[in-house]
C-alpha cells in the first residue's frame, strides 16, 4: 500500500472513539446488567436489556449482549451512541469482529469481496451494506482489502473512510500477521522459504533475484510446510503486502501451485472442487484505539481430509 506523507494524528482518532461512545471504566467485578443500570443512573431493567439486545453494549470493543457477563477491574464498557442493528445471518459470511469503526468477517469460498463490471452478483460488501443501512441511510462499509471469490477466511471493512484510508494507507505499521493456509500440489522439497517480487503499477514482476525499479514495492511471501501426504503439501503462508494473487503467484513460482488454481497450473480437476487457500489468522494494532486484536480461525475440513494419510 502507498503511504500518505503525513500520518492522521493518533489523538484526533481517538477523539472520534470518544464522540461516538459513552466510556466507562470498571471499578470492581461485577455482572453486566448491574453496571449497566448505576452507569446509567435510573434506567430500568428493561431499558438496559434493550441496549444489549440491540447491540450497543462494547466490552473491551466487542459487542456483548449477555446480561449477567462477568466484568473484571479494569475492563471497558462502552455503550454506543448509535441505534441498533439486528443480528446478521447469511450462509456465505459471518461477521468474526464489530465496533463503531470496522468489521473483521469470515467469507467462504464462492463469494466475491465487491462485484466488478462483469459480476454484479451478490458480494460481501453488498450483504454488509445492507447489514449497517438498518442503523441509518447515511451508512455503509468501505472495502480494506479483498480475498479472490474462490479464497475463504478474514477480511477488513471499515465504516467510515477514514478508517478504511488508516488501514490502507498504513497497512504495514497496522497489520503485523496475515496468514494462510494452503493445499499445494506436490510435495515442498523444503520445510520452509520464502519468495520474492516486486510490484509496480498494479503488475506484478517476479525475479529470484530482488531487481527494483522505480515507484516499486518488495513484496514477499513466507511459507511453512506442516504437512506432506498423498502427493500434496499443507502450508502456512504469511504475506508481507497485501497484494491481489500474490500467494497463488508464489506458489506457482516456485513449482508447486495452490490445488484448485486453474490460473497457474494445466489441470483444472480439484478433489475438493474449490481453491485450496484460506485466510486463517490476522493480528492487527486497532487504526483508532490502537489494541492489538486477533482472530484466527480453523483449517477448513476438507483441507484436513485431504491430509489424512
Amino acid at each position: 500500500m502507498k503511504k500518505k506523507t503525513e500520518k492522521e494524528k493518533p489523538a484526533h482518532l481517538i477523539a472520534r472513539a470518544k464522540s461516538r461512545f459513552e466510556v466507562y471504566t470498571v471499578k470492581e467485578a461485577t455482572e453486566l446488567m448491574d453496571f449497566l443500570m448505576k452507569a446509567k443512573d435510573g434506567i430500568s431493567r428493561t431499558t438496559a436489556k434493550s441496549i444489549l439486545s440491540n447491540r450497543l453494549v462494547h466490552v473491551n470493543h466487542v459487542i456483548t449482549t449477555q446480561y449477567n457477563f462477568q466484568l473484571q477491574p479494569g475492563m471497558k464498557v462502552q455503550i454506543s451512541k448509535e441505534k441498533g442493528k439486528k443480528e446478521f445471518q447469511s450462509r456465505y459470511l459471518k461477521i468474526a469482529y464489530e465496533d463503531a469503526y470496522l468489521l473483521v468477517v469470515d467469507k467462504k469460498e464462492g463469494l466475491l469481496t465487491i462485484g466488478t463490471e462483469k459480476q454484479k452478483e451478490q458480494t460481501a460488501y453488498s450483504l454488509l451494506n445492507e447489514y449497517v443501512k438498518r442503523s441509518g441511510k447515511q451508512h455503509r462499509v468501505f472495502v480494506v482489502n479483498k480475498l479472490d471469490k474462490d479464497t475463504s477466511g478474514l477480511l477488513f471493512f471499515a465504516k467510515d473512510e477514514k478508517t478504511r484510508n488508516a488501514l490502507q494507507d498504513y497497512w504495514n505499521e497496522i497489520v503485523k500477521e496475515y496468514r494462510f493456509v494452503a493445499i499445494l500440489n506436490g510435495e515442498t522439497e523444503k520445510d520452509s522459504g520464502c519468495v520474492c517480487s516486486w510490484t509496480a503499477d498494479g503488475k506484478i514482476y517476479v525475479s529470484q533475484t530482488p531487481l527494483s525499479t522505480k515507484n516499486s514495492d518488495k513484496a514477499i511471501t513466507h511459507y511453512k510446510t506442516v504437512k506432506r501426504a498423498n502427493g500434496y503439501s499443507m502450508v502456512e503462508l504469511s504475506l508481507e503486502a497485501g497484494r491481489k494473487n500474490l500467494a497463488r503467484l508464489h506458489m506457482h513460482e516456485i513449482g508447486h501451485p495452490i490445488l484448485g488454481d486453474i490460473k497457474y497450473q494445466e489441470s483444472e480437476d480439484s478433489p475438493i472442487n474449490r481453491l485450496a487457500l484460506h485466510a486463517f489468522q490476522l493480528g492487527f494494532h486497532h487504526p483508532v484505539t490502537r489494541d492489538f486484536m486477533e482472530f484466527k480461525t480453523t483449517y477448513p475440513a476438507v483441507f484436513k481430509k485431504l491430509m489424512l494419510k
